[in-house]
């Protein structure tokens, strides 16, 4: 099972950017000297987050995850989404391009509504497989429903912070409303000796939703820090999660909370050789809010935007502007010449 087979150690030769590290358990209680770290880290680059609570859920994400997509193919592509535009279900090896060139990944997938997994038996969405359906109410509603309550509490603590209304930032992310907020288990086959840190597993971007919480095993992560060209690696710190400010919340803000450039290549040297497991939530704004800077509602946005007040008003809701991500990033949809 992933997490539970030994793993070689993240080499101590290879660049890496250190992340902050964030203790949740201090930002639940207002500790006021470190929800000044957290700002500092999301309006720069994305932090490790401890003390979190979630690491039994993890691991059980993991088996469901090796469970499901230990499945013979068929019956795995029986979940593949009929939309083009919608994410929840199966996703093969080779599906999604990984840059302009359309490189094809070497990833597969299978990502989990929130709204089916907190419905739970009911449907919202779609059919998950059996190895799915027989843990949703022990494994996956718990782990989705602590991943919503701590990027709840990062969202809150953002809203005051901007000078928002109470409340502001929680009504873009209304519990029972649609969105596509999923919980994603993903495996990268290992690479074979001698793929350098070119080899993509996935290409360079940023996260479409409001936060990612980001949990895995082995390297591969990394990150362009603002002001450089270079990637470097991410190096996994055990019981740590890794969190992203997405898309939603740049848009927001007026660029204030930072939607940095991120990717994900085969592992370090011998981490190379196994098998690399990672599970992600992304919080995403429901549906039909509209992706625009909150500049009537907060001073410190609208002084932020003021030089270009239109630079973030996009003019889609979240799931239009998620839709245009996903569908760009599916092969199928790609004409002879790579276009669209």
């Amino acid at each position: 099972m992933p997490g539970l087979t030994k793993l070689p150690p993240f080499p101590e030769d290879v660049p890496t950017h250190p992340l902050l590290v964030i203790d949740y358990q201090l930002i639940k209680q207002g500790n006021p000297e470190e929800i000044d770290r957290l700002w500092e880290a999301a309006t720069k680059l994305g932090f490790c987050l401890k003390n979190h609570g979630v690491d039994a859920e993890v691991d059980e994400m993991f088996e469901m995850g090796a469970e499901t997509i230990g499945l013979p193919f068929e019956e795995k592509m029986k979940f593949v989404p009929n939309n083009e535009n919608v994410s929840f279900g199966y996703k093969a090896k080779g599906a999604n391009a990984v840059d302009e060139r359309g490189t094809l990944d070497s990833t597969e997938f299978l990502n989990i509504s929130k709204d089916d997994a907190l419905a739970w038996p009911s449907k919202v969405h779609m059919e998950y497989p059996s190895t799915v359906n027989t843990r949703m109410e022990s494994t996956i509603k718990p782990f989705v429903q602590k991943s919503v309550d701590i990027n709840d509490t990062f969202i809150d603590v953002f809203n005051d912070r901007l000078g928002f209304p109470k409340g502001t930032f929680a009504k873009k992310h209304p519990m029972w409303e649609p969105s596509c907020s999923e919980a994603r288990c993903i495996r990268t086959p290992p690479g074979p000796n001698g793929l350098d840190d070119k080899k993509t597993a996935l290409g360079a971007h940023t996260d479409f939703g409001s936060l990612s919480f980001l949990h895995n095993r082995l390297g591969g992560l990394q990150v362009m820090p603002p002001g450089s060209t270079g990637w470097y690696y991410v190096k996994p710190i055990p019981g740590h999660a890794i969190c992203n400010i997405g898309d939603a919340l740049t848009i927001f803000s007026g660029g204030i909370l930072r939607s940095n450039m991120h990717r994900v290549v085969t592992p370090p040297k011998d981490q190379a050789n196994h098998e690399r497991w990672s599970l992600v939530f992304f919080t995403r704004p429901a549906n039909h809010m509209v992706l625009r800077a909150l500049k009537e509602e907060s001073p410190m946005v609208a002084e932020a935007v003021a030089s270009n007040p239109d630079k973030f008003e996009t003019g889609q809701t979240a799931q239009e502007w998620f839709n245009r991500r996903v569908k760009y990033q599916r092969v199928k949809n790609r004409t002879a010449d790579g276009t669209f």
